[in-house]
């Protein structure tokens, strides 16, 4: 099996990289909108099949392409990745104080030919959710946290990695590593289910 991963995001090849399978990286444009009728995992479902089909190379026999989106999700709005620094701000003071879900959807595309398929069909996805909640956070570690990670490249603008989520949550149900925005086991998983 030779896997590749369709995403830019640093937090998901070091996620693949840990379970030591061999995979290359690839970077996929894709248009990330969305109908606006979808709710919560339902959008990440929509966007990772998106990335998949948006990868024109054709498949191996062998190969496994894995595309990922992750979206925040709080009071049944959905909180992307910010536009700017007062975006970013908006939105975590948004999730301060609360609990709100992460989504991460991870769709696997294979060859039509390939032996890796599963009833018949070349795209499996799956959606993974957690639950995150924030104690409540001052203006002042907010503004430190945005000025100092600039988090713009991340769903609902925080990293659990990162400072905010050392000194701001206060709980997690679920995947750690789903809030990172790879639930790393449920791929390992899937892949062992088709090798």
């Amino acid at each position: 099996m030779r896997l590749i991963l369709g995403s830019k995001s640093p937090r998901r090849r070091e996620l693949l990289a840990g379970i030591d399978i061999p995979f290359k990286t690839v970077l996929i444009k894709a248009d990330e909108s969305y109908p606006s009728e979808l709710q919560a995992g339902e959008i990440p479902i929509f966007i990772s099949q998106m990335k998949a089909r948006a990868y024109t190379k054709p498949l191996a026999e062998d190969e496994v392409l894995i595309t990922a989106d992750t979206i925040v999700w709080l009071d049944g709005q959905m909180l992307g990745k910010p536009k700017d620094d007062a975006d970013a701000r908006r939105m975590l003071r948004l999730l301060s104080g609360k609990t709100h879900q992460v989504y991460t959807a991870v769709t696997f595309r294979v060859s039509p030919s390939s032996f890796y398929k599963k009833k018949d069909k070349e795209l499996h996805s799956f959606v993974c959710q957690s639950d995150v909640t924030f104690r409540q956070l001052t203006d002042d570690e907010i503004s430190y946290y945005v000025r100092t990670y600039r988090p713009l490249d991340k769903a609902g603008a925080y990293g659990i990695q990162e400072w905010i989520g050392y000194i701001g949550v206060t709980g997690i149900q679920g995947s750690y590593f789903n809030v990172m925005g790879f639930p790393i086991q449920r791929v390992y998983s899937y892949l062992k289910s088709i090798e």
